[in-house]
């Protein structure tokens, strides 16, 4: 995936890796102290197809605020507790672009709790087998989406945060 390919939340699904997103903060939790010292804050961000929970460590998840948008480079994702969520990771990078003005759907939550798919993942991982999608909107054996985002659509149903 080339830096100026950028994934839309709705296909982003457990394993992938080198995701590029944008995205509004709807939402930063408290943070998390690891026995390191370390600070992890659970973010909610969207997009104008769905949201996701997005974990950041440290200064980068105390800088971020409601209502700040965000370019992802280099993200992953991964099920957490059963729930799909968004990564920066050791080489990814947060940057916010802008605040406030930008379309979001929060009606798709990709971050919903998905126990009975992850066991079956669990399984898989063990046996050696392709990933398994846990998304139930997701093509089955697709990992990758090397789509360019879609134009917008003003029949669909949108959301301005305000």
């Amino acid at each position: 995936m080339s830096a100026t390919d950028y994934v839309q939340i709705k296909d982003i699904k457990a394993g992938m890796r080198n995701i590029n997103s944008i995205f509004i903060v709807l939402e930063v939790g408290p943070p998390i102290l690891t026995k390191q010292g370390h600070e992890i804050r659970i973010l909610r961000v969207a997009d104008p197809t769905a949201m996701i929970n997005f974990s950041v460590w440290d200064e980068a998840g105390a800088l971020l605020q409601p209502g700040d948008i965000v370019r992802l480079t280099r993200g992953y994702a991964a099920l957490w507790r059963c729930s799909l969520t968004l990564y920066s990771g050791k080489f990814g990078d947060i940057q916010k672009v802008d605040e406030f003005c930008m379309v979001f759907n929060d009606e798709l939550n990709m971050s919903e709790p998905q126990p009975a798919l992850a066991a079956m993942s669990q399984g898989q991982q063990h046996s050696h087998a392709a990933p398994l999608s846990l998304m139930p909107n997701a093509a089955s054996g697709d990992q990758v989406n090397n789509s360019k985002q879609e134009p917008f659509d003003s029949q669909q149903k949108h959301k301005s945060f305000m």
